[in-house]
């Protein structure tokens, strides 16, 4: 059931994520957006969903047809399998037993996630070679080549985390961040330890999902379409739609490894003072971490379409430059300063 919950919720905030996308741009753009379906035009994601199911289905003459159809299915296979391991909160007690709310755990779930996603690319190269099409194999080779690029200086970002909690769980990172910092309980979060980890960590976020400034794969000003030009209705509702799943995933990533997770400020405070009982004390801290979690993925969620709608992308040139000659030596650099800080750090705090 938790699975299932995980799930369809993931759906449902990809869903809306594109009614936000819109009304975000008309916002910066001193537009009105979508208001004619619904109050607010909230049903606007229905009336897209309905639109792609009904549209025409299209296979280009000269196209594998097969792994036409298998590429968009792989890319929105491994945006919603990502998910699986993500602790979206602390335990429940009911009836006495401890209930995760998380999908499954295992104490790596950390590579779990990064080769699911790693996988993630196939998709996009299998749907632009199988289009037979000269643009869509350019985009997916510029996708194949931007996710190798950023893929190791995100990798390093992570090295230097793992360098100093010691686990692959995604549950055992967010625990140990429950801490105190500056006398508030469960604030002890990575990121005043890892900024320059997190800095990379994140732009090499917004290249993996191919976002604006990093979204070369799809340019339309070069590329027509990119790597789905030949794509319509439903199938390319799958890429479109598996584009946001992995913003969600990503942004649940980057509040889980450096800014606590579930855990928020005073949270020990609130469990001792707002309820009597342990278990309802216990249960309430939790829900209030899911609360502020997800508060935490809508506020990432928020950055990734602000950048998107104020910067413009990147040259090609300037993008392969920006991973291999910045982030990777920055990456390098990071996790060599946390290895001289683990090992130093314990002295000079004798010293002094």
């Amino acid at each position: 059931m938790i699975i299932l919950g995980i799930f369809g919720i993931t759906l449902l905030i990809a869903t809306y994520c594109t009614y936000a996308e819109r009304k975000i741009a008309a916002f910066i753009q001193d537009r009105i957006g979508p208001n004619r379906a619904g109050p607010f035009g909230l049903a606007q994601p229905l009336a897209d969903a309905v639109k792609m199911f009904f549209k025409e289905e299209f296979i280009p003459a000269n196209a594998h047809k097969f792994l036409f159809v298998a590429g968009p299915s792989l890319a929105m296979l491994t945006a919603c399998m990502s998910s699986a391991v993500i602790p979206f909160g602390n335990t429940l007690i009911i009836n006495g037993n401890h209930i995760r709310v998380q999908g499954i755990e295992t104490n790596i779930g950390l590579l779990y996630i990064f080769g699911v996603v790693a996988l993630g690319v196939y998709g996009i190269m299998i749907g632009g070679w199988a289009s037979n099409n000269k643009f869509s194999l350019l985009g997916a080779i510029r996708a194949a080549s931007q996710n190798i690029s950023y893929e190791l200086a995100m990798g390093l970002s992570i090295i230097a985390l793992l360098m100093m909690s010691g686990s692959l769980s995604l549950r055992q990172i967010t625990l140990q961040q429950g801490g105190e910092f500056l006398g508030l309980s469960g604030l002890d979060w990575n990121i005043f330890y890892q900024p320059l980890g997190f800095i990379i960590f994140l732009t090499c976020a917004f290249a993996e999902t191919n976002r604006t400034p990093f979204d070369l794969p799809e340019c339309e000003t070069e590329l027509i379409g990119g790597y789905h030009t030949e794509y319509s209705a439903m199938k390319l509702g799958l890429y479109l739609f598996a584009e946001y799943v992995n913003i969600i995933v990503v942004s649940a990533v980057m509040s889980v490894l450096y800014f606590g997770g579930f855990n928020f400020p005073g949270q020990d405070w609130v469990r001792a003072n707002i309820a009597s009982d342990p278990t309802l004390a216990h249960n309430l801290v939790t829900i209030l971490g899911i609360v502020v979690f997800f508060g935490k993925i809508f506020a990432f969620i928020f950055f990734f379409m602000w950048v998107r709608w104020t910067l413009p992308r990147f040259r090609y040139d300037q993008l392969m430059r920006l991973g291999w000659k910045i982030l990777i030596p920055l990456a390098i650099m990071n996790v060599v300063l946390t290895g001289a800080a683990i090992l130093f750090w314990p002295q000079l705090k004798a010293m002094f």
